[in-house]
Parts: C-alpha cells; sequence; structure tokens
C-alpha cells in the first residue's frame, strides 16, 4: 500500500488560498482536494450561509426580516468540519450536514446571502476560523478574495462556462432536477447574490482558472500550479 504525503508549501508560514467561484464550477470538489494536497485545513463558508438559512426556516424566521435573520446570525450556535475529509455541519447542537443541501435551501439561501448585516457577521466567523486554524487553510465562497481573505498569499477565481456548470450540477445531485430547477440553483443564484458581491471577475492579484474543458484532476493541478506561483515556489522535486 502506498501513503501519499502533502505537499508542503510555505512550511511554518502562513498560507491562505482563497477560491471563490460561481455554483457549480466546482469549487468545493476542488477546494477540499487541494486542501488534501497540501495539508491545508479546509473551509466551505457557503454552508454557513446554508446553515443560517436551516436555522431561520426551522425557528420561522421570515427571510425577509433583515434585523431578525441578522439577529440569528449573531446567536446561531455552529459547528463545522474543517478537514477535507471531515464533512459535518451543526447548527445548535443539531447535525444538519444533509439538509442544508435540500433544494428548498438552495432556493432560499440567496435571501440570508444578500442580507448585509448577516453577512458581515458571518465574514467575522469565517475570518476567525482562518486564524484558528493558523492561516493554513483553504477557504472557498463567493467573497473570499475580496473581504474574507483579501491578504491570501493565494487568491484565485474558479470559473466554468454556463453549459458545464449546469452539466456538472446535475451529476452532483444525481440527474434527479430539471433544467429549469437546475437554472434556479445555478444561475438566478448567481444573479441574486452578484448584487453584493462580485465573485465572476477577478480583482487585481486574483488568478483566474477556467475548468470548461478540463477534468477533475485537471482543474486541480492548475489550482495547485496557480498557488505554487503566488508563493513563488515550483513544483516539488
Amino acid at each position: 500500500m502506498f501513503v501519499t504525503f502533502p505537499e508542503r508549501l510555505r512550511v511554518g508560514k502562513p498560507l491562505v488560498v482563497a477560491i471563490d467561484g460561481p455554483s457549480g464550477s466546482g469549487k468545493s470538489s476542488v477546494s477540499k482536494a487541494v486542501a488534501r494536497r497540501l495539508g491545508l485545513a479546509f473551509l466551505d463558508t457557503g454552508a454557513m450561509y446554508r446553515a443560517l438559512t436551516w436555522h431561520c426556516l426551522n425557528a420561522r424566521i421570515n427571510l425577509e426580516n433583515a434585523a431578525a435573520v441578522e439577529a440569528a446570525a449573531r446567536t446561531m450556535g455552529f459547528e463545522q468540519g474543517l478537514t477535507p475529509d471531515v464533512d459535518f455541519v451543526k447548527v445548535n447542537g443539531i447535525t444538519v450536514t444533509g439538509p442544508i443541501r435540500d433544494p428548498k435551501i438552495s432556493k432560499a439561501v440567496s435571501a440570508v446571502a444578500i442580507n448585509l448585516g448577516a453577512r458581515k457577521e458571518l465574514v467575522r466567523r469565517q475570518q476567525a476560523i482562518i486564524a484558528d486554524c493558523n492561516h493554513r487553510i483553504v477557504v472557498e465562497g463567493r467573497d473570499i478574495t475580496t473581504v474574507v481573505a483579501p491578504h491570501a498569499e493565494a487568491r484565485l477565481i474558479l470559473t466554468a462556462s454556463e453549459e458545464a456548470r449546469m452539466r456538472r450540477r446535475g451529476l452532483q445531485l444525481g440527474g434527479t432536477q430539471t433544467a429549469a430547477q437546475l437554472a434556479e440553483q445555478v444561475l438566478a443564484r448567481d444573479a441574486k447574490d452578484s448584487t453584493v458581491v462580485d465573485f465572476q471577475r477577478a480583482a487585481d492579484g486574483v488568478y483566474t482558472v477556467d475548468s470548461s474543458e478540463l477534468d477533475f484532476e485537471q482543474t486541480v493541478d492548475a489550482v495547485i500550479d496557480v498557488v505554487r506561483r503566488a508563493v513563488n515556489e515550483g513544483p516539488a522535486a
């Protein structure tokens, strides 16, 4: 049996890899693989927004009540796995790992994501997690390169064509969604979230990886290459 050891970059120094991108671009799966390859912690910030959405719906909080949603963001008990191989999310001690991926949460999450007060609180929590992980972590989401971790050692946008993103999301959901439902989850959500954060155009100093014509392993390799370039370290010998 062969054991693969992580590629070590910036040993003993901070290495935050910030990854933004639209729905269906493969952010989560690619980010997990990159974290595994580099021996880093992993933070899926989208799970935090989904968890808050689940919490509000479970507590019958009107998502249009901005003040109530913001208050819920401040008081919600939240736990999340922070390694690429441990996927769990808890809200007030209740495991919601599966429920937060339900289509009804996907449909409602943008109402929470565009709440600026709630967003500010969740960004605060995300930055605290980065610090708790000694600034050695892969963080993925929609405002990571510009808001959550603007000073990350490596910042990039992972994107793909609309056709590729729709196809990938359909495969991820096991073919259970109609074309209209996929469009709502991928394209409509991106349009709503774009009203508060620009996650599809690279800011200064942010790399772009287009995975439209790449398979999964090629995409992971492309992201790792960006990280190496960003920290000025070549491939391991």
